[in-house]
């Protein structure tokens, strides 16, 4: 199948085309027809996979279908500002020439432009939930001409915390409306797609456990000596862009600091950094200005930078399935990429989680020259587990009524 094989405007077409999108991904090929259908949809892939146009097009192709009006007819929400940019920058150029309006609202930035823009007219909302509530409780959007919804990363959301601005923001909606749900895993919202879709169909894509092209080894290292491990890797050939995570905000600024000390040109992204400071780091980090960013788990996803060489892990995620989001940053458009993880003594049920997770023995290795206070013992190989598969269909559970906004 082909972009062309979609039922959208030419001028869409012709976007597609100057973007080179030219075969859809699993997850486009299996949503977007259901979502230019107007069905409600329930969409499970990974970070990377190409949700961004899943959900924009059909989007995009019913607001061209149905009536201009000043306040919005699209609302978008995701859970990060990186990600509110990128889906936001997506979709103006899916939508390059078209009598559309976007407007990014999020945290961090001041409040005054995004309230103007409102203002003059907007046709698509990407916002985070916070930010938009606070919008609300101003006065200053007003959802009666509201087509079509999208919550993108759900899953995310829902782990920070948004699930009560979620709803908040859903009861202010228009009950017939096109929703369109998207998580890396259906389990962790399930709850959430039975309040806010009907009948929706699901859309699962077959989860690969890591790519091929991802080198994946652990370091065995003692808490105390991570700094040690990680500056000597970074000292190894071939590092061209490496993204370092850290757990906290405060160990991000922290590794940061000491890789500067040694002469590490770091920079750094985590929640108490302004959208300024952010936007610079990543800009920096995106056009090889800094070999290094630290970043909390704020860029496992939504960040589009291409080209990252190397992950390492300083810290190891909570859950095992943010390890793969987070490698998921390199090795991407079928290019090569390495997964360095630090594994101290605490961290070896997780380690062990991870290779379950990914269905493969990580190879462990000892870093010559550095004294991790630590063998690189064996763990063993994680039980064969039968592979997800692809399902689409309905939620089987029976239609209900909405309730009125």
């Amino acid at each position: 199948m082909q972009f062309t094989d979609f039922d959208l405007d030419p001028r869409v077409q012709q976007n597609l085309r100057v973007m080179k999108f030219t075969k859809p991904t699993p997850i486009q090929e299996q949503t977007i027809p259901a979502g230019l259908e107007g069905r409600d949809i329930l969409g499970s892939a990974e970070t990377g996979t190409g949700k961004t146009a899943a959900f924009m097009l059909p989007l995009i192709e019913g607001l061209l279908a149905g009536r201009r009006s000043r306040t919005p007819r699209a609302l978008v929400l995701v859970p990060t500002r990186e990600l509110a940019l990128q889906v936001a920058d997506h979709g103006a150029q899916f939508a390059r020439g078209l009598p559309l309006r976007f407007v990014t609202v999020y945290g961090g930035a001041a409040i005054g432009p995004q309230i103007q823009a409102f203002k003059r007219g907007v046709d698509v909302v990407v916002a985070t939930p916070g930010r938009l509530i606070d919008v609300m409780n101003r006065g200053h959007v007003r959802f009666n001409q509201l087509e079509t919804l999208v919550l993108d990363e759900a899953d995310r959301m829902l782990d920070i915390g948004f699930l009560p601005d979620i709803r908040r923001i859903v009861d202010a909606l228009p009950t017939d409306r096109q929703t369109l749900l998207f998580s890396a895993t259906i389990a962790a919202i399930y709850k959430l797609a039975r309040e806010v879709t009907v009948k929706p169909i699901r859309v699962e894509v077959e989860k690969a456990a890591t790519p091929d092209a991802i080198e994946q080894t652990f370091y065995p290292v003692e808490e105390a000596r991570k700094m040690d491990v990680l500056q000597h890797l970074l000292t190894g050939e071939n590092l061209e862009s490496v993204l370092v995570f850290a757990r906290t905000k405060r160990r991000v600024d922290r590794v940061a600091r000491k890789l500067r000390r040694f002469g590490v040109n770091a920079g750094v992204i985590h929640g108490d950094r302004s959208q300024s400071q952010r936007v610079k780091a990543l800009e920096s980090f995106r056009h090889r200005k800094t070999r290094v960013l630290v970043a909390t788990d704020v860029a496992a996803r939504g960040i589009d930078v291409t080209g990252i060489s190397h992950v390492v892990n300083y810290d190891l995620p909570m859950k095992a399935e943010d390890y793969v989001h987070r490698i998921g940053r390199t090795g991407r458009a079928d290019a090569t990429g390495a997964a360095w993880s630090l594994i101290a003594p605490q961290d070896e049920s997780m380690a062990l989680r991870i290779q379950r997770t990914v269905d493969k023995r990580i190879e462990r290795k000892s870093v010559a020259g550095v004294d991790t206070g630590r063998s690189a013992k064996l763990v063993p190989m994680p039980k064969e587990k039968p592979k997800s598969r692809s399902y689409r269909g309905s939620l089987k559970k029976p239609a209900r009524r909405r309730r009125r906004a």
